[in-house]
């Protein structure tokens, strides 16, 4: 078989255009219902629905980084099969760059620590202003993390490319190299990202475990986004040889790993402050337990993990795409519905689901797929002179 002949087979199908357009058509819609929500909205409520959507999309862009660094210090072909989609979803990080533009200069809409009469009257808010929550410093960490993760996707990206040219070369070794302190240097700046982004809309409260929902969180809806895509791939060729039941299985069951590992830093959260019973602990989830909040919470622990924890347990289930997709679209849903019961609260004392909650993350999310279609589409669904690339295609074309 030769290359060119590998090159042409293990292009994305033509289905990654079709569906590349549609993202982009109605990323163009929604943007505009989006700039009609800057005029007749709140900027409080338009900035905190289009930071529900920044944090969701950005998530996805990190927890596909992160699934690719994993696989390249843990090996299996469980990963080499989805590597170019993890590669093109990571690859729109320059987007999300963009993208935060708006959180940037609305800074002083979404942060008491960033209003200078709300400082003026809080003692508390003016230590911490003055140590660490400010906007200079704010701007500054946020432009550090993004060029972290670009840097590592800049990499990565660029290794990877020369694996589609001959000669067949092994980059193992500068993959677990990068990866083994990239991994660490994403959690470290996710995790201050989080703080920053998120936590900080509620300035006097702290959780030290806080930032590790974020990073299961992320990496779990990057792993469902993956069974999605395949799903999608693996009614055309050649995803549809690629695909094999084994992989897949691997797939659901970093699905149940992670659903797990959220379950866990998210009960350790609650269960931590609520033996301390302190009342500057207990104030972020007493928010949250009125108001119409605490269904939603019931609902995260139904459908965010009992519900697909049960379903994950079957093994035939993780073995067939058709299945195994309806309980990651589930998770995808549930992730979203997790990150507005964490951000929304802060807005809102009663449950409030705005118009612009939803059109702003599918403004976002459009153009991020069209983004992700496009960077798909640039490259062969496998590096075709990676070594481990033969032994995935020799089955498949026998």
């Amino acid at each position: 078989m030769s290359p060119a002949r590998v090159n042409i087979d293990l292009l994305a199908p033509p289905v990654a255009h079709t569906i590349q357009r549609r993202s982009l058509y109605i990323g163009l819609v929604f943007a505009v219902l989006s700039v009609i929500g800057i005029f007749i909205s709140p900027p409080e409520q338009f900035l905190h629905s289009y930071l529900l959507g920044y944090v969701a999309w950005l998530g996805l862009t990190l927890g596909c980084m992160a699934i690719l660094m994993l696989q390249y210090l843990t090996g299996g072909k469980w990963g080499l099969v989805i590597r170019r989609i993890l590669e093109a979803a990571m690859q729109t990080l320059p987007l999300m760059m963009v993208l935060f533009v708006p959180l940037a200069v609305g800074v002083h809409h979404l942060y008491d620590w960033a209003r200078p009469e709300k400082v003026a009257a809080d003692k508390h808010l003016r230590e911490i202003t003055r140590d660490f929550l400010n906007p200079t410093g704010f701007g500054l960490r946020s432009i550090i993390y993004l060029v972290i993760w670009g840097g590592l996707i800049y990499l990565l990206s660029r290794w990877s490319a020369q694996q589609d040219d001959p000669p067949v070369r092994d980059f193992s070794p500068r993959y677990k190299r990068l990866s083994a302190p990239g991994l660490i240097l994403y959690v470290f700046a996710i995790s201050f990202g989080a703080i920053d982004w998120v936590m900080s809309l509620d300035a006097r409260w702290i959780s030290t475990i806080y930032p590790l929902i974020f990073v299961a969180g992320q990496v779990l809806a990057a792993f469902c986004f993956v069974v999605v895509v395949e799903a999608i791939l693996s009614r055309y060729s050649p995803m549809a040889q690629l695909l094999k039941p084994d992989e897949l299985k691997d797939h659901g069951n970093m699905m149940l790993t992670f659903i797990m590992l959220w379950a866990y830093f998210s009960f350790s959260q609650l269960l931590i402050i609520w033996a301390g019973n302190l009342p500057e602990e207990i104030r972020w989830y007493v928010r949250r337990w009125v108001g119409g909040w605490q269904y939603l919470g019931l609902g995260l622990a139904a459908f965010h993990f009992a519900v697909p924890f049960v379903l994950l347990l079957s093994r035939e289930r993780k073995r067939q795409v058709h299945r195994l997709v309806r309980v990651a679209i589930l998770i995808i849903i549930m992730r979203f519905v997790d990150l507005f019961w964490f951000i929304e609260p802060s807005n809102h004392t009663r449950l409030l689901v705005h118009w612009l909650d939803l059109v702003i993350p599918v403004a976002m999310g459009g153009f991020w797929l069209a983004y992700f279609f496009y960077n798909l589409k640039a490259r062969p669904l496998l590096p075709v002179y990676d070594p481990q690339t033969a032994s995935l295609l020799e089955p498949a074309h026998e």
